[in-house]
């Protein structure tokens, strides 16, 4: 896959978030012509800047929901590849900010089609979304592609309407094959770099540079977790597939097996074994919480049927590869070399 990229043009929304950082360090890495599109970074520290991945792109800082300023980056980027990143993508935050969160995922995602649409260089298009998308129903087997979409809280229920929009937008404008549009259905990331609010993995890593317990507020939630490696993969493996032959462009879940779908509470277990005991867990609820899906899980069977895809790491290496990159980060080691070597091993595994 690394061959398929050296020297294409790609234009990434929300490159300088956490998960943006790793995709660019992932494409400049295989010499691929990467243009960034977002915010400043959300959050301080954050992974953009202490990796310096603005030294290996070009990177420009915009809105999405700036059309004009959008498409005029768009427009010098000349893109083949363009992968929609960009989002306002904490839960909680939604309830606070639910105009912008809508103004954010979804005219964001108008934006970024409307780039696409007027362009004759884009042969491949993919929106990231999120397992939210689904119509929750609490129930214990995994989610298909065509369950229906209806998330509940407004981060949720934006990225719905974010899929609804690509949806529409194939069916209306790109029937002719000109353009292979995709949207993709992630799990729960983690890995070394998220410094988010209100994730569990960034707290157990505020936790553990504080010296301090890590209070957990859900414990019993069971969620798909996978290391961030996992589904950039699939981004770039679908990506190409539908660049090189359109009948792969479709709706897919990624996540991880079932045996990797884990309480809160077990993957908080698994931080502080690799910590080696240096923070300890403390349940707590929250009086007066928002509504938060107690069970979700992913059936990414097409994935596996359609490409023979399957994940690299179990919870447990998401976890311990985790915790390697926030030490390295903690003792203000070369967070670069860490992220190439992590970069490395993973691709081995799929050789």
């Amino acid at each position: 896959m690394q061959s398929f990229y050296k020297g294409k043009r790609v234009f990434i929304t929300g490159h300088t978030g956490f998960k943006g950082s790793w995709l660019c360090k992932i494409l400049s890495n295989w010499g691929a012509e990467v243009t960034g599109y977002s915010l400043t970074p959300p959050t301080t520290p954050n992974l953009f800047d202490a990796a310096n991945i603005g030294a290996d792109i070009k990177s420009v800082i915009g809105d999405i929901r700036d059309y004009d300023s959008l498409k005029k980056a768009f427009d010098e980027a000349k893109p083949e590849i363009v992968l929609h990143l960009a989002a306002q993508p904490i839960v909680r935050d939604s309830y606070k900010m639910p105009a912008y969160t809508y103004e954010t995922n979804v005219m964001g995602t108008v934006n970024i089609l409307e780039c696409v649409r007027q362009s004759d260089c884009v042969k491949s298009f993919l929106n990231v979304t999120t397992d939210k998308v689904y119509e929750n129903k609490e129930w214990q087997w995994g989610y298909r592609e065509n369950e229906p979409l209806d998330g509940f809280d407004p981060y949720s229920n934006s990225k719905s309407c974010s899929e609804l929009v690509t949806h529409s937008y194939r069916n209306s404008f790109f029937s002719d094959g000109r353009v292979a549009i995709s949207t993709t259905r992630a799990g729960n990331v983690i890995g070394g770099g998220d410094f988010a609010n209100d994730r569990i993995i960034p707290d157990c890593v505020r936790a553990l540079e504080k010296g301090e317990d890590i209070v957990v507020r859900n414990p019993y939630s069971t969620r798909p977790y996978q290391h961030v490696l996992e589904p950039l993969y699939a981004y770039l493996m679908i990506a190409r597939a539908q660049y090189e032959d359109i009948k792969f462009a479709d709706y897919y879940n990624v996540g991880p097996d079932e045996c990797d779908c884990v309480t809160t509470g077990e993957l908080v277990d698994l931080f502080v074994k690799y910590t080696d005991g240096k923070i300890k867990r403390i349940d707590r609820s929250e009086e007066n919480a928002v509504h938060e899906a107690n069970f979700l899980k992913l059936d990414c069977s097409k994935l596996k049927s359609v490409f023979g895809w399957k994940p690299h790491w179990h919870v447990t290496d998401a976890v311990e590869k985790t915790v390697e990159w926030s030490q390295v980060w903690l003792e203000k080691g070369d967070v670069r070399k860490c992220m190439d070597e992590q970069i490395d091993e993973f691709l081995s595994c799929s050789i």
